[in-house]
């Protein structure tokens, strides 16, 4: 059961294949995409999936931005979903810290129609982001996170006035509802404080969605 449904207080075990039934279906490569990820790579959930990457596809298709940074490659499928809704003279600029995967990431990216309007840079977001000298139209964070405040604060300078930043797993499968989270567990609370930040910004607005494992949609006020 996917975790829109379990925020929702839906547990109808066949809504999830309606659902993937009543959704554009995903291409060939990006289901080998995903499969290659939980054959060859630790902690395969990390990636995003076909829902996710088609709303962040349809995002892009409705905004149209001409310059796209994600923090937190991964292998790669976010971006190339994100790719797939933008122009042919747009680009993505994406980050990923794990010089590991810069090989299987590449891999898909040269196999891609869409890996040409993507620009990877490995290393560390904080560092890399002020050195891109350049302005977003919208950012999608997806990386570690106990600094999502830290990565928003560096791409939201970054931002156009009226840009959006999407943050996922603001929800972290319900966690950040409970009462007494250990210090140790630095990623749970790295969210809840990163959920508070965001409220108590006056630069933006946001909404934060009880999809998938929660996504907080920010737009930086005119």
């Amino acid at each position: 059961m996917s975790d829109f449904f379990k925020h929702k207080g839906i547990t109808h075990p066949l809504l999830d294949r309606y659902v993937l039934d009543h959704t554009t279906a995903e291409s060939q490569l990006m289901t080998q995409l995903f499969r290659d990820t939980y054959v060859k790579v630790h902690h395969p959930r990390r990636t995003s999936d076909h829902l996710i990457g088609k709303f962040l596809e349809m995002v892009c298709h409705m905004i149209n931005p001409s310059r796209v940074l994600e923090i937190g490659t991964f292998t790669g499928y976010g971006a190339l979903a994100m790719a797939a809704g933008l122009s042919q003279e747009a680009e993505l600029h994406t980050i990923e810290i794990n010089d590991e995967l810069q090989p299987l990431i590449n891999k898909w990216f040269k196999e891609s129609p869409d890996g040409t309007k993507i620009h990877l840079h490995i290393g560390d977001a904080l560092r890399i982001i002020p050195e891109l000298a350049m302005t977003f139209d919208l950012v999608f964070i997806d990386g570690e996170k106990n600094q999502y405040i830290e990565y928003y604060e560096a791409a939201v300078k970054n931002t156009r006035a009226g840009g959006f930043l999407i943050a996922d797993n603001t929800l972290w499968s319900g966690k950040v509802l409970e009462k007494d989270i250990p210090e140790n567990d630095h990623f749970t609370n790295g969210l809840r404080r990163f959920n508070d930040h965001i409220q108590a910004d006056p630069r933006v607005e946001n909404l934060l969605l009880p999809v998938f494992d929660g996504m907080m949609i920010i737009r930086v006020k005119p």
